[in-house]
């Protein structure tokens, strides 16, 4: 029996793969399996993860005929793992020795649907320690209250789908897929629904995930089209959230967090390509249409003055364009 299956998607990391894949070695365990999803790397890691399926225990090897996006990726990881529990590991990160074993026991010795658990991250030499959001540590609760509140940074706003194990029981219902095409933010709303509907969770403060940023072949440092699929994941963290049986309660919450990641790349235009900025900058303009008007007023006023200002002045721009159109 597979007691844990740790699902590895690898795309142009040629450089920053042979530690992921050392990395793995140090976790082995006869009952533990890595699959490794190449999604149609141009670069050497398709021959790095070829010797890796022969020289790494419990390694299984998918490939892509076409690049499909790290959502799709790790959905072939899941649609492939046999384990009782469920780990990511990015292509470009790596994991302490014995980190899988340790988290696992607390896992099983807690006996809840999933665990989050704080990382490393990583910048150059730099190396410093992110927590979840969430200030109770080994003990299991209802990941439904910590949504909210919306003011507050909370457990949705730690996405990272790596730092975590989830139980089989989540797959089997179907919680654990990721949109199919997104090409950035595919972890909000799968996180959300996590939250939403999973039975239980407890956030560990285990140490053993290392989180590289700053990485060149990033899609975060790179501004193209595909920076826009935020709009896309956000847009659908209010589409769920509005069908929820607390929907009056959670969309607040959701509505804040949308606004505030707008805001954040419409002050961050400079890294796009101008024909990509001036395409965000419409897109951002028509979501805040479609948030509820009302949560929206309210989220307005609660936030920041820089912030507010930016959206504000978003929310006019398309207002006066469907005038436009109209007349």
């Amino acid at each position: 029996m597979v007691k844990l299956s740790v699902i590895v998607p690898f795309y142009n990391v040629q450089a920053y793969a042979p530690d992921t894949l050392r990395s793995l070695r140090a976790n082995t365990r006869e009952d533990f399996e890595f699959i490794l999803v190449d999604d149609c790397s141009t670069d050497g890691t398709a021959d790095l993860l070829r010797r890796a399926e022969h020289g790494i225990e419990g390694v299984v090897l998918r490939r892509h005929e076409h690049n499909a996006g790290l959502a799709t990726a790790r959905n072939t990881g899941l649609d492939a793992a046999r384990g009782e529990y469920i780990a990511f590991l990015d292509g470009d990160d790596w994991l302490a020795p014995g980190h899988c074993t340790r988290l696992l026991a607390r896992a099983e010795a807690l006996g809840c649907a999933f665990v989050r658990t704080d990382h490393v991250q990583v910048t150059g030499t730099s190396r410093t320690v992110r927590r979840v959001p969430h200030g109770l540590r080994d003990v299991v609760g209802d990941p439904r209250e910590a949504i909210l509140p919306a003011g507050r940074t909370t457990s949705v706003d730690y996405a990272f789908a790596w730092a975590g194990l989830y139980h089989r029981s989540l797959l089997d219902r179907g919680l654990l897929h990721f949109t199919d095409g997104l090409r950035t933010a595919e972890d909000r709303p799968w996180i959300w629904r996590l939250h939403r509907e999973a039975e239980s969770f407890a956030v560990l403060g285990t140490l053993g995930h290392f989180y590289r940023r700053g990485v060149a072949s990033s899609l975060t440092q790179i501004g193209d089209e595909r920076q826009l699929d935020f709009i896309k994941a956000y847009d659908q963290v209010l589409s769920d959230t509005a069908a929820d049986r607390d929907a009056d309660t959670l969309m607040p919450k959701a509505v804040r967090t949308y606004c505030a990641v707008i805001a954040h790349h419409i002050g961050s235009t400079g890294k796009f390509e101008p024909s990509v900025a001036r395409t965000l900058k419409s897109l951002a303009a028509a979501a805040l249409t479609r948030m509820p008007q009302r949560v929206l007023d309210d989220v307005l006023d609660s936030m920041d003055t820089e912030r507010a200002t930016v959206l504000r002045r978003l929310r006019r721009r398309s207002a006066t364009t469907e005038g436009a159109t109209a007349a």
